[in-house]
């Protein structure tokens, strides 16, 4: 809520990019256009898109979304995302046309070369190949294309650049949902999930900062669902409203980038309040190649379990120096994969 509206939900650049892919199938292999097109969302979800604009010649077709991002700032929101299918040899290839960005520096879940098209994304084009391949008795070898017409200029507004993500944007999305921000709301949730949490009797409660971490979590705590905090960035609003009203136990889950940057005393964890130090980060662990790191991931990568072991343990040590007293802390950290690869404070 913002104020006493409801914020409005939207979708993911990943989710309309995998839209668009539908429709363009769809044309190539004899179904023609739709004027709307439903997909299936990482999380069960089936929201309808309507298409902007088609397209189709000898051996292609391509469909293009309007990206709408509900109430959420994203710069965006607005933007026409397409995607182009031809057939290939050998599975599905991703290929990075207009305003889509290739990634030119390691640390990225995507490697060098490769278009800036992440993991989920990915995952969910190629399950729309293959569901519609099985379904048309068609083999799964396409080429997609997705592009961004203006993606370019809109990029040099995000951290693209800093991180090594060259001539445009990212198509992103873990679940397919933007949702909206709203830094008011979002700690509001939070205090009253801590109530709940109290009122149920809970001891133990856990803050993550996304889904992955907390399914981590919550299998490795075996906690109910009422424990669980949707914390996302807002640490240090989670942990003032615990300290006026605490439980016993207080977990804090996440990935090498955001609990890196707890460790070094960050409370608000989005990208665009709060970064990496990878000086200070080189020093913590004593290996002067994490200076030159593009990401926390690539540090980690560079140095092993043992640079997380060291961040683990420095965000406990920020979080035990402003919060400790009646409280006990432990901090999970966590993969992409879900894999915990640190803890401090067990």
């Amino acid at each position: 809520m913002s104020g006493t509206r409801t914020l409005r939900r939207g979708w993911t650049t990943g989710a309309c990019a995998t839209a668009a892919v539908k429709a363009a199938l769809m044309a190539l292999w004899g179904e023609g256009f739709p004027t709307r097109v439903r997909i299936t969302l990482p999380r069960g979800e089936r929201p309808d898109f309507e298409l902007a604009e088609t397209g189709a010649g000898e051996g292609w077709a391509e469909a293009g979304v309007i990206k709408d991002a509900g109430d959420d700032p994203d710069v965006t929101h607005g933007t026409l995302i397409k995607a182009r299918v031809e057939s290939s040899d050998g599975g599905v290839v991703f290929a990075a046309g207009e305003g889509v960005g290739v990634v030119t520096k390691p640390g990225l879940p995507i490697g060098v070369g490769e278009p800036a098209i992440n993991p989920v994304p990915r995952e969910m084009m190629q399950g729309v190949v293959e569901e519609m391949a099985a379904r048309l008795a068609r083999r799964p070898d396409v080429k997609i294309t997705v592009s961004v017409p203006g993606g370019a200029a809109i990029a040099e507004k995000t951290w693209n650049p800093r991180l090594g993500i060259k001539g445009g944007l990212s198509i992103l999305g873990t679940t397919g949902i933007v949702r909206p921000f709203s830094c008011a709301a979002w700690i509001a949730s939070i205090h009253r999930g801590v109530d709940v949490a109290r009122a149920s009797g809970v001891t133990h409660v856990a803050g993550c900062t996304g889904a992955t971490s907390e399914r981590a979590v919550q299998a490795l705590y075996g906690l109910p669902d009422h424990a669980m905090l949707d914390m996302g960035d807002f640490v240090g609003g989670m942990l003032k409203y615990l300290a006026a009203h605490p439980v016993a136990r207080v977990t804090i889950g996440g990935g090498i980038g955001k609990i890196t940057k707890l460790a070094q005393g960050a409370w608000d964890l989005h990208s665009r309040r709060s970064q990496v130090d990878f000086a200070a980060l080189a020093e913590m662990v004593g290996d002067d190649r994490v200076r030159r790191a593009n990401t926390a991931l690539e540090a980690l990568e560079l140095v092993g379990p043992p640079l997380a072991r060291a961040v683990a343990e420095a965000a406990l040590a920020q979080v035990g120096a402003r919060f400790g007293g009646g409280m006990r802390f432990d901090i999970v950290v966590i993969d992409r994969g879900g894999a915990i690869i640190a803890r401090a404070g067990a």
